[in-house]
């Protein structure tokens, strides 16, 4: 089979190319079929669960490598070898598996989507990753907002509790095994796996410093795996269909198939699940019915929910959807959430929109991202009417430089790589504003703002920076 080459194009498309219906995991994702038990069982789910979970956690890890699954929740992480990492557990101690459902990334609408139509998928792979990791039992924590998606979930679990499918004996294999529901707050760092096992236990949700690993001290001080809904829905499928038949999906690496959230300016936004390396401009096509304006009205695409960086339309050409084709490029996959945007957009409002939410939503703990969120917030505002030096653009990619990296979770670097896709691939467009913005105030802006007659805010120049009534917005 051809392979891509890194930095070649590819020789040939159509190896990546579309899904057979025969082929998606998920079948209800556009609710032809109910989601009750028994729909669920017609659609194969529930079928012969016993006889997996017997043949023991090995069997199921080493299903679970041969599949080439990486987690679905943005980081992309082995998942069999994840799993490996809980201890054998022989005398059944409480050990956790914990699934994120707080889908709190903006963009992202896959897990929603699965917990309303798909749910028993999630309970059944609850009870088979639990097996594959010997846990005793499964937290699912739910994002706050989610009140229907939660009523949904606890009533696939009552049914699968009520047909003997889950709690002691589970499916008359002689595995004990409970699965819980937590609702969150409305919290988007809770998304982060310490933050989430932190808000478990009733406190507040700030991550931990690691180490230790949850592997070793999770939730409750027990062993504990935390994993994407995704990535735990897919797993009874692979075990029924076998870890090769996934891995025949997609580059080496990069197997099996995704669901892919598209959004913004395409003609019919959806989300549908498809083979992992499928090209870009074909995703769009196929499924979307084509950018709004037509490909060549393409500004850019961010491919992985807000937290990557925007690729231009050049590089939207040909590139693959999966981790390691966007990491070459300088993006990533992330959750898979492809927000499409066309040449009617203000692209600096819509990366100032992303910092804005980031300021938002950092929990505070570290510095570089507690100050460096709100200084990002602060310049972003000013680039957006122009308002600034164009040396405070390499200002501010420096600014975001410091931040990456320096904190004790991923929510720093999220709130710097839009920031440094946008100078990276739209500078022109930030001098341009900042020229236009000179030409029309007829001096040139200091730093900060600041013009001879005192600070720009909101668009008017204020002789003094902090009005009155600044406190009480």
């Amino acid at each position: 089979m051809l392979r891509q080459q890194v930095g070649r194009k590819l020789v040939s498309k159509r190896f990546f190319s579309g899904l057979k219906d025969s082929d998606r995991i998920f079948q209800n994702v556009y609710s032809k079929y109910g989601e009750d038990l028994k729909s669920s069982q017609q659609r194969g789910d529930w079928y012969k669960t016993k006889e997996i979970i017997l043949k023991g956690h090995e069997w199921l890890i080493n299903e679970l490598k041969a599949s080439g699954l990486r987690g679905r929740g943005g980081a992309g992480f082995p998942s069999g070898l994840k799993y490996s990492f809980m201890p054998p557990n022989p005398n059944r101690e409480p050990q956790y598996l914990v699934v994120n459902a707080d889908e709190g990334e903006p963009g992202t609408c896959k897990d929603r989507e699965i917990i309303r139509k798909e749910p028993h998928k999630l309970v059944e792979g609850c009870l088979l990753a639990g097996r594959a990791m010997n846990a005793t039992a499964a937290y699912i924590y739910i994002r706050g907002e989610f009140y229907n998606e939660a009523v949904a979930l606890q009533t696939a679990i009552n049914e699968a509790y009520k047909a003997g499918l889950l709690g002691k004996n589970a499916c008359g294999s002689g595995y004990d095994f409970d699965v819980y529901i937590h609702r969150g707050m409305g919290a988007y760092i809770c998304g982060e796996e310490t933050a989430l096992i932190e808000s478990i236990e009733g406190k507040a949700g700030k991550p931990r410093l690691k180490p230790p690993f949850p592997a070793g001290v999770g939730l409750f001080g027990r062993p504990t795996t935390v994993t994407n809904v995704e990535t735990v829905a897919v797993t009874p499928t692979i075990f029924r269909r076998s870890g090769a038949w996934f891995a025949s999906f997609g580059r080496d690496r990069n197997q099996g198939t995704k669901l892919f959230c598209i959004s913004g300016h395409v003609n019919e936004p959806c989300t549908v699940e498809e083979s992992m390396s499928i090209p870009l401009k074909e995703l769009l096509e196929k499924h979307c019915g084509g950018i709004k304006g037509g490909w060549d009205n393409l500004l850019g695409v961010v491919p992985g929910g807000s937290s990557v960086p925007i690729m231009p339309k050049h590089v939207c050409e040909d590139v693959l959807m999966d981790f390691d084709a966007l990491k070459d490029v300088g993006s990533g996959l992330g959750t898979a959430a492809v927000i499409v945007l066309n040449k009617q957009t203000d692209i600096i409002r819509a990366i100032q929109r992303f910092s804005a939410f980031y300021k938002h939503e950092s929990c505070g703990q570290c510095t570089p991202c507690r100050e460096g969120t709100t200084y990002l917030q602060r310049m972003m505002d000013r680039f957006v009417t122009g308002q600034a030096k164009e040396k405070e653009i390499d200002l501010i990619y420096e600014l975001s430089k410091e931040i990456e990296g320096h904190t004790i979770c991923a929510l720093g670097d999220a709130a710097a790589w839009p920031v440094q896709g946008l100078i990276k691939s739209f500078r022109p467009e930030m001098v341009e504003r900042i020229k236009q913005y000179e030409a029309k105030l007829g001096e040139s802006v200091s730093y900060g703002g600041w013009t001879s007659k005192g600070k720009v805010l909101d668009g008017k120049v204020v002789s003094n920076p902090i009005p009155h009534d600044a406190h009480h917005h």
